[in-house]
């Protein structure tokens, strides 16, 4: 622990990413929930339509070009898109653009098992926090979000690392107890769930929905970010980005991003390819006698029944293959496991078919 760092930075408990293989290692990669698949070979010639001496420039603040393009392909105004560094810095912002920080403020709301980069920016913006405890089936408990309106609302739909969907009803149903604070419904799988809370934006000024085109688009390393809602909550988010890096999205990534979106039926087939895919690998798992949860991701959230999920874990490893355990009460018997191809996932099978057989 190093003297020179403030209270804060010896306190605060980072969140922690899962594993990233080595240079030249070879695994087989289900840890992380990116798309197996690549992008549309579009993207590499925006790549390559980026000149030299443009890099010299910074970059357009705005991502106008991104924002275009978003708003065409989700049919909203480009006044209604933020882009950010990723959807992480997106959900930063937001956090620090509208809930209250400090003691006595009324505290933000989140479930108590979802993205755990929450409670670390809660943590890192003193920003109150409650946390409500997901039901034994791990569904989000609606109600104890409408009971009494708190300091706002934040969590993922479909839920991580549950996999889990929470219908529009209810999301209606938490955006009518809490008026006055902003519900932010953090989407970054939604492509993979059939339904969006963007279809609720033109009824509800305290929404903000966030969104990634990390996962359905390919451009895990590309880092682009986004979100969309009232022109009022846009402008917040400009107001905290401009306080922090005026240019957080670089010339190449904008270029990309905006080449990305314009490619639905590329991106809609992959998105197709991994649905079919986890569907396929729910059954194979169940069959095994595996617990796997109802996926609206393109991950599955499973539990070995005869062996312990971190054995597992580390005997997938051990083969190569990585996956994501939590070491977390109630999750703690879980896996998250990643999407990959056909191949790829058929080998996770096979793999667990022989540590099963003990070998």
């Amino acid at each position: 622990m190093s003297r020179f760092w403030n209270e804060k930075t010896r306190n605060i408990e980072p969140y922690v990413a899962g594993e990233q293989p080595k240079p030249g290692q070879k695994v087989i990669k289900l840890n992380t929930n990116e798309n197996p698949y690549p992008a549309s070979p579009k993207v590499k010639d925006a790549m390559l339509e980026v000149e030299i001496p443009t890099m010299a420039r910074y970059p357009e603040t705005s991502s106008q070009i991104v924002r275009e393009e978003l708003a065409k392909a989700l049919g909203l105004k480009p006044e209604q898109v933020f882009c950010g560094n990723g959807s992480d810095e997106v959900l930063a912002f937001s956090f620090q653009a509208f809930f209250e920080q400090g003691e006595g403020k009324k505290p933000l709301l989140v479930p108590d098992i979802s993205y755990s980069f929450y409670p670390v920016y809660a943590d890192l913006y003193n920003i109150p926090l409650k946390k409500i405890p997901l039901k034994d089936d791990f569904s989000i408990d609606v109600s104890a979000f409408c009971e009494e309106e708190q300091g706002g609302v934040a969590f993922a739909n479909p839920n991580a690392p549950t996999s889990l969907l929470l219908d529009l009803s209810d999301v209606e149903k938490i955006l009518k107890a809490n008026p006055n604070h902003v519900v932010l419904v953090d989407e970054a799988y939604a492509a993979f769930s059939g339904q969006t809370a963007r279809d609720l934006l033109p009824k509800y000024k305290n929404l903000l929905v966030t969104g990634t085109l990390s996962k359905s688009h390919s451009l895990a390393g590309v880092r682009l970010g986004f979100a969309v809602g009232d022109e009022e909550l846009i402008e917040g988010l400009c107001r905290i980005r401009d306080s922090f890096n005026s240019y957080p999205v670089d010339c190449i990534a904008q270029k990309v991003a905006a080449t990305a979106v314009a490619e639905k039926e590329w991106v809609d087939e992959n998105v197709r390819k991994i649905c079919a895919t986890r569907d396929r690998i729910a059954v194979a798992l169940r069959e095994r006698g595996w617990n796997v949860l109802d996926s609206k991701t393109n991950f599955l959230f499973a539990s070995p029944v005869t062996v312990t999920a971190e054995s597992v874990y580390t005997k997938l490893r051990e083969k190569g293959i990585l996956v994501r355990y939590f070491n977390k009460p109630r999750i703690s018997e879980y896996l998250r496991i990643s999407i990959g191809t056909d191949e790829e996932m058929d080998a996770l099978v096979g793999a667990i078919d022989a540590i099963a057989e003990g070998k």
